[in-house]
């Protein structure tokens, strides 16, 4: 995402040399949607993939209208929309198959049975191989799956957004659902690189977001503080143990953490190889329980869409 929009300072060239060495790196997994940039986000990926098709597990996402000038123009999860963004996709990211096909949002208008029944047309034709959902509640991933089997869920889940272990996640594990943490670095709050809101670039939308703002930015802060002390005690950065976590809490959660430099995909890789002790984890958990990030995850116009 970041890579064609919402966070300043990406660069196309550095992008490619990113996913470059990501493959390089053993990284397969990749997850992008058609409303980053909007439309051009796959475009990027299908170049930096050229040529290296085979090595990847390809996701990504429909629902969330965009409009060519940028626009947010809601939610749609009718069939025929289903069928129209998958083939615009494909072409996109000039391939065949898309490995994981996710609905972005759920469309509440829209019965999900509906949804994923053209989803699963999707498979059926082979222009999809398995199916996804993201921010949808249990109800809804239950009825899903009732229609066609759900590979994943794709979710907010990280060291200050504890929310799935209420019911999610018991969901996705007795249903056999792999979870995939989105923003599992808390949209960068968590590695420690911002002080103050000013740090922000001016075009930035985390500027927007009300965990960034007001009182909420020095009581984050002060999280992110005790965090990073654990981890400078571990020898780590705070954005390898934040990773870490996320990686601790079953080998079914996929972290996915959002990169646009060589450097930073590098610093993420670390993670794989950092071991937490159950000392270590209730100690983090001290610092960081469930509800201690200060303001919600989403500006209130946006919480409509998430948990549908």
């Amino acid at each position: 995402m970041g890579m064609s929009e919402f966070y300043a300072g990406a660069s196309e060239d550095e992008s490619l040399a990113t996913l470059k060495l990501a493959l390089d790196r053993g990284v397969s997994f990749l997850d992008t949607a058609d409303m980053y940039g909007p439309f051009k986000n796959e475009e990027l990926v299908g170049r930096g993939i050229k040529g290296r098709r085979d090595e990847v597990v390809l996701a990504t996402k429909f629902g969330n209208m965009r409009g060519s000038d940028g626009s947010f123009q809601g939610i749609n999860g009718r069939p025929e929309y289903v069928r129209a963004c998958c083939d615009a996709s494909l072409k996109r990211l000039r391939v065949d198959h898309i490995d994981l096909y996710y609905q972005h949002r759920v469309d509440r208008t829209v019965p999900i049975e509906e949804t994923v029944g053209a989803m699963s047309r999707l498979v059926e034709v082979g222009k999809v191989r398995f199916l996804g959902l993201s921010e949808a509640s249990p109800g809804t991933i239950r009825r899903a799956h009732a229609v066609h089997p759900i590979s994943a869920l794709q979710t907010e889940y990280s060291l200050w957004s504890r929310d799935p272990e209420d019911e999610l996640l018991a969901t996705v594990r007795e249903l056999g659902i792999t979870f995939v943490a989105y923003s599992p670095l808390g949209r960068g709050f968590l590695t420690g690189r911002f002080a103050k809101f000013e740090d922000l670039p001016e075009q930035d939308y985390r500027r927007f977001s009300p965990r960034f703002q007001g009182e909420n930015f020095p009581k984050n802060l002060a999280l992110v503080e005790k965090v990073s002390e654990i981890a400078r005690d571990k020898g780590v950065k705070p954005a390898q143990l934040a990773l870490a976590w996320v990686l601790s809490r079953g080998e079914d959660i996929v972290p996915i953490p959002g990169t646009t430099r060589r450097e930073h995909l590098e610093e993420n890789l670390v993670a794989l190889d950092v071991e937490l002790s159950a000392e270590e984890l209730e100690r983090i958990d001290e610092v960081a329980p469930k509800g201690a990030a200060s303001g919600t995850r989403y500006p209130e116009g946006a919480l409509q869409f998430v948990n549908g």
